[in-house]
């Protein structure tokens, strides 16, 4: 059967730049697991495990203005966010080196033998080691930070678990050039290349995630995508965890205090969040509780003046760019719906950002009007207006689980006068993995106190994928019990050879 060529694509024009790679066979997923299996024991030093990402982060800083350029040309997402995204992705592989170093995600435990106790304790040593080979599958926005040389494969090569990446087609050649990068950098420090694989194709995705050597998986995408490769990596003979991230619609509240106090702050705010990178980050806010009246008029207003300032843009590929003008198309077209900025088209290969309005009663109860309450990836948000309090809480209780939630509150508010701050804060913590105060989701930091998850469809796990305890999902911990002190692993020996942080006799060292 003759290859199925993998063409990259120019999103501005619709038109092929060059075929960049082949999708991979069955015989070729086999065998790229079975490489980056036999890489595992090379991981095994944490030393060149710090080494490799610090590595990797200097030779993609080298080769920037060639990974901007390849991510462009097939994104359509501009030099200067991808320069922030260069960085941050580089940032992030150096952060998972100095957690490597750091040795506190081994979550080291060792309690002594203690006759004493009730029933009494035999020697116990407690750490975490690396599951395997991970599979990632990259994203679509995102061609760096959640890509190729992303916080997945980042954490997972912290973890010391080798990773095959599946590439998103949107990007193939970045894909390909990242992997090569990565690969160079393995070699410089003395791993084998194979610890980072990268295999094309929709195929080779499902082929992957049911390869008995794949120990873990992570994943960002649609619902039904992520969904699909969640319940294959279920239905195993030996199931595996999915780390996924599907989709998000990001609700945001607005009391009617906070639009009376700076209802224009907050309509130019909200646009600048719901359009950034036309519409494409998985924290964009896809849904607003606002009051109705006077204040929330002004809110509308400024929204409208501030959308309606904005040019049309690509989106990362055709596939989407159809789905969103198709989704802003049905949605709008419910009753009681109107478009004070109509979201669509806005030529032949690019969209128009906009919003839509409705009653917030119209949501409090199923009905014609569930569609506005899922995501609709792209430059548009659904602005639900509720005439009493009562009713935000009625909405909110039909949401799915998502990544954020956010909270806009007037002074007053902010300084605990009354009861309602605290109390839309508790309703909305149910909801949400990050929860915000006066803020706008768009925006992750790469921080220790990240999480980036949230209940599903938000995603599939508990786990975050953006901070330095993402490199908890590629591990599980093992417990030693009675062994000789030349038969354990140097981290768990009395002596500490490394000086890694740990708990001994239930005090922390």
């Amino acid at each position: 059967m003759e290859a199925t060529p993998v063409w990259s694509v120019d999103p501005r024009t619709g038109k092929p730049r060059e075929q960049v790679a082949v999708e991979a066979t069955a015989e070729e997923v086999d065998r790229a697991v079975r490489a980056a299996h036999a890489a595992r024991p090379a991981l095994a030093d944490r030393t060149v495990r710090a080494a490799l990402l610090r590595t990797a982060a200097e030779l993609l800083d080298e080769a920037a203005p060639h990974v901007v350029e390849a991510a462009d040309a097939e994104t359509a997402l501009g030099p200067t966010r991808l320069t922030g995204e260069l960085a941050r992705t580089t940032a992030q592989l150096r952060a998972f080196a100095d957690v490597v170093d750091e040795g506190a995600f081994l979550d080291i435990r060792i309690d002594h033998e203690d006759a004493t106790k009730t029933p009494p304790w035999p020697d116990l040593r407690r750490y975490k080691i690396p599951l395997g080979v991970v599979a990632v599958y990259a994203a679509s926005n995102f061609p760096l930070a959640f890509s190729v040389p992303g916080g997945d494969t980042a954490s997972a090569l912290a973890a010391g678990c080798p990773v095959v990446v599946k590439a998103h087609p949107a990007h193939p050649a970045t894909s390909e050039l990242c992997a090569s990068v990565l690969r160079r950098a393995a070699a410089q420090v003395g791993l084998p290349e194979d610890v980072v694989v990268l295999v094309h194709g929709f195929d080779a995705g499902v082929e992957l995630v049911r390869h008995p050597l794949i120990a873990a998986a992570g994943f960002t995408g649609s619902v039904r995508g992520g969904r699909a490769l969640f319940d294959a990596a279920a239905a195993r003979p030996a199931p595996i965890p999915f780390h996924g991230e599907l989709g998000s619609l990001n609700p945001v509240v607005i009391t009617r205090a906070a639009a009376e106090e700076r209802a224009e702050q907050l309509g130019a705010g909200l646009a600048g969040s719901m359009t950034l990178g036309e519409g494409q980050f998985c924290t964009k806010p896809g849904f607003v509780l606002a009051p109705d009246g006077a204040a929330g008029d002004r809110l509308v207003k400024s929204l409208t003046v501030a959308i309606s300032d904005t040019d049309p843009g690509v989106m990362l590929d055709r596939r989407m760019r159809d789905a969103f003008v198709e989704g802003v198309r049905e949605r709008a077209g419910l009753p009681d719906t109107e478009a004070p900025v109509t979201p669509g088209a806005g030529g032949e290969h690019t969209v128009s950002a906009g919003f839509l309005t409705v009653p917030a009663r119209l949501l409090a109860t199923e009905g014609a009007h569930d569609l506005l309450l899922e995501e609709c990836f792209g430059p548009v948000t659904v602005v639900a207006r509720y005439e009493d309090p009562a009713e935000i809480g009625a909405v909110l209780s039909r949401l799915p689980g998502n990544l954020t939630a956010t909270l806009q509150l007037s002074t007053d508010e902010l300084a605990g006068d009354g009861a309602t701050g605290a109390d839309l804060l508790a309703e909305l913590t149910p909801l949400a993995g990050r929860v915000l105060v006066n803020g706008w989701p768009t925006g992750v930091a790469v921080a220790p106190a990240q999480h980036h998850g949230g209940p599903y469809p938000a995603t599939t796990s508990t786990s975050t994928s953006v901070g330095a305890t993402a490199v908890e999902r590629w591990l599980r911990p093992v417990t030693y019990q009675s062994t000789p002190e030349a038969l354990l692993p140097a981290e768990l020996r009395d002596d500490n050879p490394q000086g890694l942080p740990r708990r001994v006799d239930d005090r922390r060292e």
